[in-house]
């Protein structure tokens, strides 16, 4: 399958070149790379430009005028690859927190399924082994919380080391989207488990970024806190779907 991943970017010059080295290294035939980059001051947009002429356009830029969440830069992300005729399109974080190697093992799951899951949750899974233990039992927290009040069978509903079908993305009403955050992705999850859409989950070691800083803030934390809750109001019109 063409297959392209998505990374967001802000202010990632520092882990870009060194990312997109070791995606395109990898042993999976018409594989490409998707940057959106938030207009990052850092120069990654750029940074960004000069990696696909380098690589003879596997790399692609979508700039965008600032920093607009996650949320709205995989959506665009999203579309983007689809009209570039992508047929499996995976989501990552810029940071090497997401195992790169793991990305074969995702692409070989999606043969068998409609949305495969990079989990920190199932057996096999786990978090940085330097997080403190308070550190790891919000982690654990957050995804329970959603899990338990949207009703989701998946074990990681917070991760963002995703792979999906192309027709799964089109059949998702993406235009009703809001998160914008983090719970972006646990919207993502309820959406398509709401439309009867096949999941599949491997293990992955998810570890501290290596370079940069995070761009988690209380704000984000807010967000996932509030909408997890309002998610089963937003689409309570939504048809399940038959398949």
């Amino acid at each position: 399958m063409k297959t392209t991943i998505i990374v967001p970017t802000y202010n990632e010059a520092e882990n870009l070149e060194k990312l997109v080295t070791a995606v395109l290294a990898l042993p999976l035939p018409d594989l490409s790379m998707l940057i959106v980059d938030d207009n990052s001051p850092d120069g990654t947009g750029e940074m960004a430009e000069q990696l696909g002429v380098q690589y003879d356009g596997r790399v692609k830029v979508l700039h965008r005028a600032g920093k607009m969440g996650l949320g709205t830069a995989y959506i665009e992300g999203f579309r983007f690859a689809i009209e570039d005729g992508a047929e499996a399109i995976g989501q990552m974080d810029a940071d090497f927190s997401h195992p790169i190697d793991k990305i074969v093992e995702l692409a070989e799951t999606l043969e068998s399924c409609d949305v495969v899951i990079g989990s920190r949750y199932v057996p096999g899974g786990s978090l940085d082994e330097r997080w403190p233990i308070w550190r790891k039992a919000l982690s654990r927290f957050g995804n329970f919380y959603a899990r338990t009040i949207l009703g989701l069978p998946n074990r990681d509903v917070t991760g963002g080391f995703r792979l999906w079908r192309r027709e799964t993305l089109q059949n998702l009403p993406l235009e009703r989207v809001r998160s914008n955050g983090y719970v972006f992705q646990v919207e993502m999850n309820y959406l398509a488990s709401r439309l009867g859409y096949t999941f599949k989950e491997i293990p992955i070691y998810f570890q501290e970024r290596r370079f940069g800083t995070s761009k988690m803030s209380f704000k984000i934390q807010m967000e996932a806190a509030i909408r997890t809750w309002q998610l089963p109001g937003m689409y309570k019109d939504l048809p399940k779907l038959k398949k």
